[in-house]
């Protein structure tokens, strides 16, 4: 009985951390079937709608530095809780946004907020989890981390179809302050106050940051995440814009890497016991080579084609899925007194790259799928360097538990 009330608490846990992370995902994708129409509404070019994903990343990722050490310090609930009514105001502006401009600061402000789930997902898991058993509960996560930005865009293209832009905005609204009473209602501290760290905060990140392995392995989370997020900005713009697709048919399309995903996810789990860590990361990275080359050969020609396109994707999103939770718990395992520091730096990182990416190929061309292949490609690479660096480490890697 006591074992099935610790069941119980572990997953309703799990259940509140990934829908936390799904309100940020969702926000990062859910508009991107009605670029067009934003793009006339707002009198911009389909391509600048890009900037709207780095403008809500780039806070995303560089709040995490705030909220990761902060959390270390009060606890991660009231870190959340803060965190979320940022979202909310910052989702307010975006329904009334008169202008791009006024817009892209909305979304700024909307990623300020919830970076605070993506850097307590994976704090979260570090203070509840260890060995195999965090490596599966990562698994878990990454799966809703992926997942609800994936299916956002079906959701958002059905709202956009029957209503207009607006709505997917408005569910965001709606969705976000569930999720916020949610968390003041259920969710139960993880940080004792005895376990909290008072020390000044460059100390932590000098600790944290001082791991070589460490290091190797945020560049592996950050280049395989930007990847995904470059192919997230650009997809809907070469469907809707340059092959004319309608939104809902976007939408669609846009999920079917998801299933690759899943499956990535759930082989990096069950493989980790019987190859280890390191064999299982080489295969992810073989796969994401695989998809950026499936993507970048057409683009030479000058091609976009649905196939080469979404199946590119499919490819590229299995390797995703199993060098995320592979290499997430590989990083944070050595830091129980210091996970939300080290989840800032994952997270922050991880999803300041991504920004970066985004903006960088919201002025790449866009009239085929050369630039998106090119940058899932250097993206592969970044991984393989990083990999390379983690094993020429000298400190000792992280077992796997049973």
């Amino acid at each position: 009985m006591v074992q099935q009330s610790c069941s119980a608490k572990m997953a309703k846990l799990l259940f509140l951390i990934i829908i936390l992370a799904a309100v940020g995902q969702m926000t990062q994708t859910m508009y991107v079937p009605a670029i067009p129409t934003m793009a006339l509404d707002f009198a911009v070019k389909s391509s600048y709608l890009q900037a709207v994903m780095a403008a809500y990343l780039i806070p995303y990722g560089l709040s995490q530095f705030v909220y990761g050490p902060l959390s270390d310090r009060v606890g991660r609930r009231p870190v959340i809780i803060v965190g979320m009514v940022i979202f909310l105001v910052g989702t307010v502006v975006a329904l009334f946004a008169p202008t791009f401009e006024l817009f892209l600061l909305a979304s700024f402000i909307q990623g300020a907020g919830t970076g605070c789930s993506g850097a307590m997902c994976r704090t979260v898991t570090r203070d509840c989890y260890d060995g195999a058993a965090l490596h599966r509960a990562n698994s878990l996560v990454s799966m809703g981390v992926i997942f609800s930005p994936l299916i956002a865009p079906v959701l958002g293209g059905y709202l956009s179809s029957m209503f207009d832009w607006t709505a997917s905005y408005l569910f965001l609204l709606i969705f976000g302050a569930v999720v916020t009473v949610a968390m003041m209602a259920m969710f139960t501290e993880t940080l004792p106050v005895e376990n909290r760290r008072y020390e000044r905060v460059w100390v932590s990140y000098r600790y944290v940051l001082g791991n070589r392995r460490f290091q190797g392995y945020v560049l592996c989370l950050i280049a395989t995440f930007a990847g995904i997020a470059v192919f997230e900005a650009a997809a809907g713009v070469l469907l809707g814009s340059v092959l004319k697709l309608d939104p809902q048919t976007v939408s669609w399309l846009f999920v079917l890497p998801l299933p690759g995903y899943l499956a990535g996810a759930w082989l990096s789990a069950s493989m980790v016991k019987r190859i280890g860590n390191t064999r299982v990361m080489n295969l992810g990275m073989l796969a994401i080579f695989a998809g950026a080359l499936t993507i970048l050969i057409p683009g030479m020609a000058g091609l976009v084609t649905v196939s080469s396109l979404i199946g590119g994707a499919f490819i590229y999103f299995i390797g995703a899925g199993v060098l995320f939770p592979a290499a997430t718990t590989a990083a944070i395992q050595p830091f129980p007194q210091h996970a939300g520091t080290a989840g800032a730096v994952l997270g922050g990182l991880q999803n300041l790259g991504a920004g970066i990416a985004t903006l960088a190929a919201a002025f790449m061309r866009a009239e085929d799928q050369f630039s998106l292949g090119a940058v899932l490609t250097v993206m592969s690479v970044l991984v393989v360097i990083s990999l390379f660096w983690v094993r020429r480490s000298q400190q000792p890697d992280t077992p796997v538990l049973a």
